[in-house]
């Protein structure tokens, strides 16, 4: 093969598999971005049965800030189910809105602000921003990083 037919080939190639590649992630996006927000309904719903489903068996759930608050996380469907236990019998969501969204390929993305108080001091913490870093694997949410004013928040719950 002449040389210069062989670089074409080969150029060729590689730039049908890039664009299969974003064909792929195009509709792994979509995909990934309706798993998410569906997640996050049902959790805002209270409906456990969904949150169960959309929930990976080895999903990570991390929470930065203030480690002394009971509801920081967990690695797993059972830690994570009993967290959310904890965090609902501690914390009651008074504004929750997204302000801006987005998803590529497996990642997903949501700002926001919120509002609450803790059921232990019965304060409210005051509107705070949200940050959310989530992943999708197999039409399953596995990772569920969440950033917020965690010092607001624990400056509530502790009085």
């Amino acid at each position: 093969m002449e040389r210069r037919t062989a670089l074409k080939a080969t150029g060729l190639s590689a730039l049908a598999l890039v664009l299969g590649s974003q064909v792929h992630a195009a509709d792994n996006t979509e995909a990934s971005f309706d798993i998410v927000m569906r997640f996050m309904g049902a959790m805002g719903s209270g409906d456990m049965e969904t949150v169960g489903a959309l929930m990976a068996d080895d999903m990570i759930w991390h929470n930065e800030g203030d480690t002394t608050l009971p509801w920081v996380g967990g690695e797993g469907k059972e830690a994570i189910f009993s967290f959310l236990g904890v965090f609902s019998s501690n914390f009651e969501t008074t504004i929750r809105e997204h302000t801006d969204a987005f998803a590529s390929g497996d990642t997903v993305a949501v700002f926001g602000k919120m509002n609450g108080r803790t059921t232990k001091s019965g304060k409210e913490i005051g509107e705070f921003t949200f940050a959310l870093r989530a992943k999708v694997r197999d039409g399953q949410v596995v990772l569920w990083h969440w950033f917020e004013d965690s010092f607001a928040v624990s400056k509530a719950y502790h009085g």
